[in-house]
């Protein structure tokens, strides 16, 4: 998935089918002078309907189209017939999609199953025929049920990626090499800070035929919770990653201080963040000699709370490693 086809937020206008009106019609026919009231039923309107799809990993197909109305309802007709219902309209999303009403800001659903639908706008019922309201007082009523009208608003849609792996670091720590070197994504690569804009998704081939699914999200810097830098855009896609992979480059002035900062910013976003499972990747460590790094390992062993290692994308150096303790993680 390329950069520039990754869309992840989306505001639309959707507005459901009216409902069909009823039928006032009375029944005439040879030798029956007084067939009495056999108006149908209106048809049901069309609904907008959001349905999950495991094969999307963007809302790039819905980013230009930006209205959507479903089909109104038929009206009834003579001989209890009921009127065709509207076009319903079925708009896939990918999992992890968020609904919210734009004009509060309110979430209304998120999609997180295949083949899960979420009616956005129901279509309006279909007004009753007059065949259902005679009686022995009213024999030939002349009225009928009018539809009940479309149901129209704007919604937002949010995409927040289901990844097992999201690789949290600041800009230019090695995130993109490293989904380069594990999967087949090819994400832009670049010695400037903030190469990547866009959350990039790729899969990790594992032993006997296992994959897992790990994600590039844009670099954080501090105080990104209060917008600096990408600011907090990016950061509701690692609300929904199991494993949190800190990247940390070797060269680094204070690994442990660079850690806590990261770590400040996810709290700040949001404290139930820190309830995932955590793995800090020394990066870039190829530009360490043995005795460099059997120091700093003395130093991380006294002071990292969670498991860690040393690995180097260029060099191919601890990717086995680090792919054997996502793993172990993944199923504990």
């Amino acid at each position: 998935m390329t950069e520039g086809n990754f869309v992840d937020y989306v505001k639309m206008y959707v507005s459901s089918g009216n409902g069909g009106k009823g039928s006032t019609h009375l029944h005439r026919e040879k030798y029956i002078s007084k067939g009495g009231p056999d108006g149908g039923d209106g048809g049901r309107g069309g609904h907008v309907i959001l349905r999950g799809n495991s094969n999307l990993w963007t809302l790039l197909p819905l980013k230009f189209k930006r209205h959507v109305r479903a089909g109104h309802g038929s009206h009834g007709s003579s001989g209890r017939s009921t009127g065709a219902d509207g076009e319903d309209i079925y708009l896939d999303v990918p999992l992890g999609t968020v609904i919210r009403d734009t004009e509060t800001n309110q979430i209304i659903h998120e999609i997180t199953d295949v083949g899960e639908e979420f009616i956005a706008a129901e279509g309006g019922k279909g007004g009753r025929g007059n065949w259902h309201f005679k009686s022995s007082t009213n024999q030939t009523p002349r009225y009928a049920q009018p539809g009940i009208p479309l149901e129209e608003k704007y919604i937002t849609l949010e995409l927040k990626l289901l990844a097992d792996v999201g690789l949290v670091g600041f800009p230019n720590a090695g995130k993109s090499t490293l989904l380069s070197v594990l999967t087949s994504a090819k994400p832009k690569i670049a010695d400037y800070e903030f190469t990547t804009l866009k959350p990039n998704l790729g899969i990790v081939e594992y032993r006997d035929y296992q994959s897992f699914v790990m994600a590039d999200i844009p670099g954080i810097i501090e105080g990104a919770a209060e917008g600096k830098g990408l600011g907090y855009y990016f950061l509701r896609h690692i609300e929904r990653n199991s494993i949190l992979l800190f990247l940390i480059p070797a060269d680094a002035p204070d690994i442990k201080k660079q850690y806590d900062i990261l770590l400040d910013e996810l709290r700040r976003y949001n404290p139930e963040m820190l309830d995932k499972e955590r793995i800090v990747a020394i990066s870039k460590c190829d530009m360490l000699d043995d005795e460099l790094e059997a120091e700093l390992k003395i130093e991380l062993d006294n002071e990292m709370p969670v498991p860690y290692l040393f690995m180097s994308s260029v060099a191919q150096k601890g990717l086995v490693e680090l792919k054997d303790m996502l793993w172990g993680k993944l199923n504990d």
